[in-house]
């Protein structure tokens, strides 16, 4: 005979319920109105219109500290509401159907079913086969590759990269040019045959790099207390008082710098301080630099965290390779989208290319503070255009702009708010990259490594040892994907500390 909860903890559950009915109702009333919002009248397909609901709900959700309810749930048995980025709905119906008849109520909703408690688990599948091509039989996450320049000459070694392991090549339209990018990829589709398998080809178009070009004197070290001047298209000059100088691939953004702003050179390996403006030139203190100083050198990124550039995302020399992009990739990675009209841009620039027999998928590459707060409307707005679409965590642009304390703290939440849309992840920037450039793992970048297993794609630089690291990436995210997905523990059972047999 089935006994009933005592009345005194009846009620207790009663208040736990009514608690957590009163948490989904708020959540679907404020998720309908961000839902108006994020569509803004377009016409979504059955699925897209399901992710961008269920991600609505999410931010309704997320936007409150559920933290005390989640641990009187936990100590009652039932979900903690901790693995909800792809159901919150489902996930919130769930546990008031289980809390019902312990607390002597009629559930508030019909339980969900199977199939529909793990509908965003589906939809993230399908759309990262969409972009990403089919998951490999071992593991649930794709190896995208850097393809070197050399790889337009050397088909062996792209090759020998798709028999250990990659499943995306990626092509970075900042280096080459139309005829190296067109070996590439036809050397990539040649091996994809070879191998009896699909390895689709991302083309990342520049976008608005902003690098230093000349600097005098050459290779100087800066350290903490020295001041480095950067100019427009002036001739880079030295003064007594300043230790070097370089000129900037973007001269524009030396006006638009204000006294007290920080500007952050090659990842972050130095940071300064504006403290001089004039009409062409900024003059900079250095207030961090890596031990023994950092050298300022040509062709190094500079990322400008507190000076709002209003620079387009897409330039003179992106349009011309949309043409290249558009004839031989599968997806465009798109640098510096931050904005929602970014997207829009990128589209109209698109209209007037000739037409395809699959569509062009499309990477935004979230490398910027603004794109951050922007993701939810970036991806609404790209769900407009049905194609199939990821996201890039650009890890390196973001920690420099957000700074390297953040950086770990803001990746977790692309993840999150793009599972909650079932869009695919692309985890990037110094994956295994001591490995890579030298032959040796370091730990902490193994771990680093593990942790990218719950993105849909990892993606490694180049480097002499990039065939290696692919094969050791390959056996790692197997590894992992028997132990966690997304946020979930998978609990296979563990061997490690069984006596050894015989």
């Amino acid at each position: 005979m089935l006994q009933t909860a005592p009345q005194s903890e009846q009620a207790a559950l009663s208040r736990l319920m009514d608690e957590l009915r009163t948490l989904r109702d708020t959540v679907e009333r404020e998720a309908q109105e961000t839902l108006s919002g994020l569509i803004q009248g377009a016409s979504l397909s059955d699925d897209d219109r399901n992710k961008i609901e269920n991600l609505a709900r999410y931010l309704a959700l997320r936007s409150r500290d559920v933290r005390p309810l989640q641990r009187r749930l936990m100590a009652l048995g039932f979900s903690s509401l901790g693995r909800i980025e792809s159901r919150v709905q489902a996930g919130l119906d769930a546990v008031l159907a289980s809390l019902a008849p312990n607390a002597g109520a009629e559930k508030p909703y019909p339980r969900p079913t199977e199939e529909a408690f793990f509908q965003g688990e589906a939809l993230l599948d399908m759309a990262a086969a969409e972009l990403l091509g089919p998951s490999p039989a071992n593991r649930r996450g794709r190896i995208m590759v850097t393809l070197p320049s050399e790889a337009a000459d050397d088909p062996d070694f792209i090759l020998e990269l798709t028999q250990r392991g990659m499943n995306v090549a990626r092509i970075n339209c900042a280096h080459d040019d139309r005829d190296a990018w067109l070996s590439m990829a036809d050397h990539v589709r040649k091996a994809a045959q070879e191998v009896g398998r699909e390895i689709p080809v991302l083309m990342d178009i520049a976008g608005p790099k902003i690098r230093t070009e000349t600097v005098l004197p050459a290779k100087i070290k800066l350290h903490v207390g020295d001041l480095f001047r950067l100019v427009t298209d002036a001739e880079p000059e030295l003064t007594d008082d300043v230790q070097a100088c370089a000129s900037v691939s973007v001269p524009e953004i030396v006006t638009r710098l204000s006294i007290g702003d920080r500007i952050r050179y090659d990842d972050g390996k130095l940071e300064g301080i504006v403290e001089g403006l004039s009409r062409n030139e900024a003059v900079v203190r250095v207030n961090r630099a890596r031990a023994g100083g950092a050298k300022l050198k040509p062709e190094k990124g500079l990322n400008l965290p507190d000076t709002s550039l209003g620079l387009s995302p897409l330039t003179a020399k992106d349009e011309a390779d949309l043409a290249t992009v558009v004839e031989c990739a599968d997806m465009i990675g798109y640098s510096f989208v931050s904005r929602p009209q970014d997207i829009d841009l990128l589209e109209t620039a698109l209209a007037s290319a000739p037409a395809r027999e699959k569509p062009l998928g499309l990477v935004a590459k979230i490398e910027h503070p603004e794109a951050v707060h922007n993701l939810p409307a970036l991806i609404a707005t790209a769900f407009r255009y049905q194609r199939p679409f990821g996201v890039m965590i650009a890890r390196g642009d973001l920690a420099a702009e957000l700074g390297f304390e953040r950086v770990a703290e803001m990746q977790e939440e692309i993840l999150w708010i793009c599972e909650a849309a079932s869009v695919p992840t692309i985890w990037a920037t110094q994956v295994l990259e001591d490995l890579v450039k030298n032959g040796l793992p370091s730990r902490g970048e193994m771990t680093d490594a593990a942790m990218a297993a719950r993105a849909e794609c990892v993606m490694l630089n180049k480097g002499p040892a990039v065939a290696e690291a692919v094969e050791v990436l390959d056996h790692l995210l197997a590894r992992m994907d028997e132990h966690i997905f997304k946020k979930t523990s998978m609990l296979r059972a563990l061997k490690s500390w069984l006596p050894d047999e015989g």
